[in-house]
């Protein structure tokens, strides 16, 4: 069996693409500028791509995890024509106050819970202590550190208080920062 890999994984809404809240559609997708540069340089250093969100739009019947899955088969084919590979998407469609029927509920997955983390460590084999997570929220930082990952980046924008109580984390303005967190990885042989 081969050596475990680092990954980096990504927040969907807010990090990979502009937040709009509940989106769904690929017509209503804007890629955060920036993220394929970052993807591609992290995968070129052996770093797997995982994209990690909490999908409480499928909890309140806005959309339908087809629709989800849908988006995110675009998503990817978008990430290939950038010569990006992502290794592995995971979502958590609950939520506990506003999901509807079997969605209203607590679940491991729905981040600050580190489950989505846990999954895709096990599913890809990922050393997730030599892994990076970049959110946008705070709960996106404590998944991460939950599940073992120590190089957390908040991307600036959706807390504009910052993540006080978040375990220790680099704060950035723009994606482009993130790249020295790779600069002494190396691709394994």
């Amino acid at each position: 069996m081969k050596d475990p890999q680092p990954a980096l994984f990504l927040d969907r809404d807010g990090v990979v693409n502009r937040e709009i809240g509940y989106l769904y559609k690929p017509e209503q997708v804007e890629f955060t500028e920036g993220i394929f540069e970052l993807c591609r340089y992290a995968q070129a250093r052996g770093y797997k791509l995982i994209i990690i969100t909490n999908q409480s739009g499928i909890a309140r019947q806005l959309y339908s995890e087809a629709d989800f899955h849908s988006l995110m088969q675009w998503m990817s084919k978008e990430f290939l024509r950038a010569h990006i590979r992502v290794d592995g998407y995971y979502y958590c469609p609950h939520h506990p106050e506003h999901g509807v029927g079997p969605y209203r509920k607590e679940c491991m997955d729905r981040k600050p819970q580190p489950g989505m983390i846990l999954r895709a460590s096990k599913d890809h084999g990922i050393d997730l202590q030599r892994s990076v997570l970049v959110g946008d929220r705070c709960s996106d930082l404590q998944a991460g550190a939950s599940a073992g990952i120590e190089k957390l980046v908040l991307l600036q924008g959706a807390e504009p208080a910052g993540c006080v109580e978040a375990p220790p984390h680099t704060v950035v303005v723009d994606l482009a920062e993130i790249i020295p967190f790779f600069a002494h990885s190396a691709r394994p042989s």
